[in-house]
C-alpha cells in the first residue's frame, strides 16, 4: 500500500494522532543504552553504530568500571581498551575513536562533554545522528534523532521518504511539537525494536495501526 495524497496539515494532524498512541504506549521512552552520565552515554552511543544495545550493554559495565571517565580513558592505549569491547561490531575502529574522543574531551573540553551539535560533531567517532542522541538523552536539547528503527517508521507511517537522516529528522521535526522531539526519537525505536519490526511488522499488536498507511490484514 502506498502513500496517501496528504498535504502538510492532513500529515500533521496524523502526526499528532501517532503521537498520541506513542505516549499511551511508551508513557516513560527512553534511551535503553545503560550509563550514569553524559560520558557513559556518549561512549555508549558511539559503540551502538550497526551494534545491538544489547551487545553495547553487556560491554560496558567492565568499560566503565576500568575507565569510568575522560581523563582515565584518555591515558589508555587501544590495546587497552581493546578487550572490553571486542565483542561489538566494528569495535577495531571504535576502540581507537573513543581514545581519541577521551583526549579530545580533556585537552578541549576540561573532560565535560559538550552541550553543542557542532563541538559534539567534531569528536572522533561522533556524527549528526550520536550528537543529536547525547544531546537530547543527556541535556535535554531537542531533536529527533534518527537510527535505522525511525528511519523505518518514518517511512512507513508516511510520515518522510528521505533518505538521509538528516532529511528524516528535518522532516519530522516539523510534523510534531519541538517540546516532543526527544520523546518521539525515544518511542520510535521502543516500537521498531519490538512491534514494528524489519522483515515482519506486528501489525496486530500495532498501537499505531489505526494512522499506519503501511499496515498489514
Amino acid at each position: 500500500m502506498g502513500c496517501p495524497k496528504e498535504g502538510q496539515k492532513e500529515k500533521k494532524a496524523r502526526a499528532l494522532a501517532i503521537l498520541k498512541a506513542l505516549k499511551v504506549a511508551y508513557p516513560g521512552a527512553k534511551t535503553e543504552l545503560k550509563h550514569n552520565n553524559p560520558f557513559q552515554l556518549l561512549v555508549a552511543t558511539v559503540l551502538s553504530a550497526q551494534a545491538t544495545d544489547k551487545s553495547v550493554n553487556e560491554a560496558t559495565p567492565a568499560l566503565f568500571a576500568r575507565f569510568p571517565d575522560p581523563q582515565t580513558l584518555a591515558k589508555a592505549t587501544p590495546e587497552e581498551v581493546e578487550p572490553y569491547i571486542r565483542r561489538i561490531g566494528l569495535y577495531r575502529t571504535k576502540v581507537k575513536n573513543l581514545v581519541a574522543l577521551a583526549r579530545r574531551l580533556v585537552e578541549e573540553h576540561g573532560g565535560e562533554v559538550p552541550k553543542e551539535k557542532e563541538a559534539l560533531m567534531a569528536l572522533p567517532g561522533v556524527g549528526w545522528k550520536t550528537a543529536t542522541v547525547v544531546l537530547g538523552a543527556a541535556f535535554g536539547v531537542p531533536g529527533i534523532a534518527v537510527d535505522t528503527h525511525v528511519a523505518r517508521l518514518a517511512k512507513r507511517l508516511c510520515l518522510s521518504q528521505a533518505v538521509s537522516p538528516e532529511k528524516i529528522g528535518a522532516e519530522l521535526e516539523r510534523l510534531f511539537p519541538k517540546e516532543d522531539w526527544v520523546f518521539v526519537h525515544h518511542a520510535l525505536v521502543l516500537h521498531g525494536r519490538y512491534v514494528c519490526l524489519a522483515r515482519k511488522p506486528r501489525c496486530g499488536a500495532c498501537s499505531l495501526a489505526p494512522h499506519c498507511p503501511s499496515r498489514q490484514g
